[in-house]
């Protein structure tokens, strides 16, 4: 069977998924051509098939259809009374989400392929017996990991634990109990086998700890959970964080683009300037942010800001929720955006004068946290571009009388503090990056192990989680003294935006309707969100088209 790269779902995507990915300067792939499995495939070069299937995740957490649209804390950057489907629910359809769907099943299939040729095809000698099981405990829990990944959005899923050889029709979904029980199988399978420290980019035990203490913590919502599960969260989680003390570095520095390899990520998909293109496509730099270069004196091509790759943005609700000290905002968000290159730019209309000349390293854009009183705001508006924090939606603010920045000169209706967290140095104006997305940390441990315990109703030992996440970012110790679930899902909010799946996260704890309908803008003006329906995702149309009618849509769909 020749090695092509392929990008498929369930049973008619499922084949050829031994395909070689772009790599990264981590977990290193080897180039072949015109070979064969029969010829390729031994305990020598096995680990192809691992790296294959590290490579795969790479467009599931470079996609972000049902993450972050239609929260509390991301919303649409169009007018409050513009539609979107993924935002406020109304005309969410079969046609939207296939990305999802294909990408976690691409995981699962190369999954697949793994285990079966590392137990059947694979003549392993005695001394590389070691290397046969953590090759597959990687491979079991990288498929939990999509498993997890489709459940939390679909519901009960089309299960396939068999390595693809022919094209099939007939897949049936099933429940989500029992879908949940299969995950937890192969974590459980595998991280007795995983390192403690395995190659960076590889999936350690803590890692698969981390995602099995989420898995049991969501379960334990549900109507076949049970409230052990909540126990047996709460003490995986303690597992996951170890000895690590997440106050060793401050948050600015754990995003420091120079040090993405550190110890409170557990487990992050890697980029890189490496060999091939692949290797920077990464755009999680360009999420949240408006299209910087249509302010004057930002350029297109050489921005520090990067552009535009997503079209949502935080809300008003997420911007209040920082309070004066937390060091995450400053971290988080840019408030003032620089010039970098000269331009002349006339505000005003009456000119250009040689005062209008935009100059490297001027203030171009302020975004204040607190509204300015008139007279500064007016002093500001000779100089540069502000909009207070009731102006961070879509809209023309009125232009203020006689100062330099009118308003109606600036192109861009939706201006708002774009993030910073994630900026890139490596990157092209079509927004492709190389910086790492963390997927697990240890200060997303301790909020998992926070929830846990408050639904085991250990309320101290939830406080002391929650406590060390908001002493690292405010110094102040003992923070919360009450907890509630709201509580948790604000510091999340604080501690993991953009990188947690807010939706997921909203389902679990029966909070998305209600805070979708108190923050979301486009929501509280005209959503659709039907409980009934939206909790699980539509399976996606060109799937139920392909099946022979065994494939079946979530109800509402």
């Amino acid at each position: 069977m020749k090695l092509v790269r392929k990008s498929k779902c369930i049973g008619f995507i499922l084949i050829g998924m031994i395909t070689l990915n772009a790599c990264n300067d981590y977990i290193e792939e080897d180039i072949f051509s015109d070979i064969t499995s029969e010829n390729f495939i031994d305990e020598e070069t096995a680990d192809q098939l691992i790296v294959g299937i590290y490579s795969s995740l790479r467009p599931i957490y470079s996609d972000y259809t049902f993450k972050f649209y239609g929260t509390d804390i991301f919303a649409s950057q169009g007018e409050v009374f513009s539609f979107s489907p993924t935002n406020d629910y109304f005309n969410l359809n079969s046609g939207i989400g296939l990305s999802v769907w294909a990408n976690n099943y691409g995981v699962i299939g190369k999954a697949n392929t793994a285990i079966n040729r590392y137990e059947t095809q694979i003549v392993w000698s005695e001394a590389n017996l070691d290397l046969r099981d953590y090759g597959i405990a990687q491979a079991k829990a990288l498929r939990a990991l999509a498993y997890f990944n489709l459940v939390q959005q679909y519901g009960g899923v089309v299960i396939e634990l068999e390595e693809a050889t022919t094209i099939r029709t007939d897949y049936e979904r099933s429940s989500e109990e029992a879908t949940y029980t299969q995950i937890i199988a192969d974590l459980e399978e595998a991280i007795p086998v995983l390192l403690d420290e395995p190659e960076t980019g590889r999936l350690s035990r803590r890692a698969a700890q981390h995602l099995l203490a989420e898995v049991y913590l969501t379960r334990a919502y549900t109507t076949f959970g049970t409230t052990s599960d909540f126990d047996t969260a709460a003490t995986l989680a303690e597992a996951a964080i170890g000895g690590y003390d997440i106050r060793t570095q401050s948050f600015a520095a754990l995003f420091d683009i120079d040090n993405q390899v550190n110890d409170e990520v557990l487990f992050a998909v890697q980029w890189g300037a490496g060999a091939f293109a692949e290797d920077k496509q990464n755009n999680k730099h360009s999420i949240f942010m408006n299209q910087v270069f249509n302010y004057p004196g930002i350029s297109r091509i050489g921005t520090p800001y990067g552009t535009q790759g997503f079209g949502a943005m935080p809300t008003p609700f997420f911007y209040s929720l920082f309070e004066e000290g937390d060091t995450r905002e400053e971290a988080t968000l840019h408030r003032v955006l620089f010039a970098d290159v000269e331009e002349a730019y006339d505000a005003d209309g009456d000119g250009p004068l040689p005062e209008d000349l935009i100059q490297p390293g001027d203030t171009v854009v302020f975004y204040p946290k607190n509204e300015l009183e008139a007279a500064e705001l007016a002093d500001k508006l000779n100089r540069y571009y502000v909009y207070q924090p009731d102006q961070y939606l879509f809209g023309l603010p009125d232009n203020i009388p006689n100062a330099t920045y009118q308003y109606s000169s600036n192109i861009l209706r939706t201006n708002f503090p774009i993030f910073k967290k994630f900026d890139d140095d490596d990157f092209n104006e079509s927004t492709d990056g190389a910086r790492d997305t963390f997927v697990f940390r240890v200060a997303g441990t301790h909020l998992i192990a926070a929830e846990a315990y408050l639904g085991a109703s250990n309320t101290a030992e939830a406080l002391s989680h929650i406590n060390r996440v908001r002493e690292r970012a405010t110094g102040m110790v003992d923070a919360y003294t009450t907890i509630t679930i709201d509580d948790i899902l604000n510091e999340r909010a604080l501690e993991l935006a953009g990188e947690a799946n807010r939706w997921a996260v909203l389902k679990r704890t029966g909070k998305l309707q209600e805070r979708i309908e108190l923050h979301n803008p486009q929501v509280i003006d005209h959503g659709a969100f039907d409980p009934s329906v939206h909790l699980v995702r539509p399976i996606p149309a060109s799937e139920l088209q392909l099946s022979d009618g065994s494939l079946v849509q979530n109800p509402g769909y």
